[in-house]
């Protein structure tokens, strides 16, 4: 396959001009086939991916995707269509074809373009576009570094799920008969890598990652082997432990679930449908007063960060959580619509949403609980939105006079995100800064660990 390289600066503005005056095409084809409103995507990406495991190269892939997407508006009948393929006659075929359905479709007096003067007037620029080229042969090597390194923190280490490069460029635009046309691009790039541990009868699992929108703001890759393989090696030996009533620290990396489980709450889909345990709660005290969950889609080099929400509507920072009161839902129009409420910019989802830490690190979180569990992993979903009811298998290791005692596996952990987030009694200082969610580990007051 030949080697493909993310376009220059000069060559994606060229790409800007020419996806926007596509979508400026097939905002006017939907016009002239009767539509009273319209609004049009259009995407382009390409990556490169390489998996090494043992030394060995396992697979190589260059990607190049794109795609078009088109929703028409005949008053309130809606309807969509898309094509990845960018001729001329395409536009007019997908665009007639959803047109052609729009016709007979049901009336929904919600369904409809976000107010004109809620789009963005201005793309800022948010630094998120940072292409990188390595070459194949590049790729593998960091991949194997990566691996070795993992393979060498301890003879212990007897197998390896492999190393994993990712590197993703892309662009993406949005227009509106509104006459709004906005577009960005933006970089991706990731390398993780997983292995594993057998001390006897004992056999475990455990990975790192690093991830980020600028090559260079990658951890090194030595670094993140060393990382899963001291990972893989903590958990050598775990335990079952009773079923018991005690504190729990969250990991960074598992809080984030929790967040999740907020986010979803106020989410404008569950709440208009009436299936989210925090119906109605705007203005009521879900967390301790120290608090503050917020959001900044324009933070720099951000993960997700966003000008514009997939309806074309600006993005602001804005808060959630102030003072544990709960001060905002996360709507999309269609939703605001739907609950009698205004948009707050956030079709697609929350990005960069951020919950303020504290003073203390981990260890002076474990210092804090003094005897608990500390999770470092969860398996499944469990989470019913309806009742706030959360219950996942769980490892991670059990705490004794602040000190990390064995690792433990097989557990479960169970309870109401409600009354977890009241129990929250302090956030950590080692933020997990990987995704589209910020936050420090999390020590909750008391929940069920059931185990033998």
């Amino acid at each position: 396959m030949p080697e493909q390289r993310p376009p220059s600066g000069e060559e994606m503005d060229q790409r800007q001009a020419r996806l926007e005056q596509m979508v400026e095409d097939l905002l006017r084809e939907a016009r002239r086939q009767g539509a009273s409103s319209a609004e049009a995507g259009v995407s382009q990406d390409s990556g490169l991916t390489v998996d090494v495991r043992m030394g060995e190269l396992e697979t190589i892939e260059h990607t190049r995707d794109q795609g078009l997407g088109i929703t028409v508006y005949f008053g309130h009948r809606k309807a969509s269509a898309s094509t990845s393929d960018f001729s001329p006659e395409a536009i007019r075929e997908t665009v007639q074809a959803a047109c052609n359905i729009a016709r007979f479709t049901t009336e929904d007096p919600c369904a409809g373009l976000a107010d004109p003067g809620s789009m963005a007037r201005t793309v800022p620029d948010l630094d998120l576009y940072h292409p990188w080229a390595p070459t194949p042969e590049q790729a593998i090597e960091l991949c194997i570094r990566c691996e070795t390194a993992a393979r060498e923190v301890d003879p212990r280490i007897s197998n390896s799920e492999g190393a994993t490069l990712n590197t993703h460029a892309g662009l993406q635009v949005y227009g509106n008969t509104h006459g709004f046309v906005g577009s960005y691009p933006s970089s991706r790039h990731s390398l993780s890598c997983a292995v594993v541990g057998r001390e006897g009868d004992s056999m475990q699992r455990d990975y790192w990652y690093t991830a980020a929108r600028a090559p260079e703001e990658l951890e090194a890759s030595e670094q993140v082997g060393r990382r899963a393989g001291e990972r893989t090696l903590a958990r050598l030996g775990a335990r079952r432990i009773g079923t018991c009533r005690v504190p729990v620290i969250f990991q960074a990396e598992m809080a984030v679930s929790l967040l999740r489980g907020l986010v979803g709450a106020i989410s404008g889909s569950n709440l208009y449908r009436r299936s989210s345990f925090l119906l109605d709660s705007l203005e009521e005290r879900l967390f301790p007063e120290f608090v503050h969950i917020h959001e900044n889609p324009l933070l720099p080099r951000g993960l997700a960060s966003a000008p514009f929400d997939s309806e074309g509507v600006a993005t602001a920072p804005k808060d959630f959580v102030t003072g544990g009161v709960l001060k905002s839902y996360a709507l999309s129009n269609y939703s605001a619509c739907r609950l009698g409420m205004r948009t707050t910019g956030n079709a697609g989802g929350v990005r960069n949403l951020a919950i303020d830490p504290g003073e203390q690190d981990l260890d002076g979180l474990l210092a804090l609980m003094d005897r608990g569990l500390l999770v470092t992993e969860m398996m499944g979903s469990g989470l019913n939105m309806v009742t706030g009811d959360y219950s996942r298998g769980a490892a991670g290791f059990w705490v004794e006079n602040g000190e990390i005692q064995y690792p433990v596996e097989e557990i479960t952990i169970a309870g109401n995100l409600r009354q977890m987030f009241a129990g929250l009694m302090a956030v950590g200082n080692d933020e997990e800064r990987r995704g589209s969610i910020r936050t420090g580990s999390w020590l909750l007051e008391s929940i069920t660990v059931a185990g033998e």
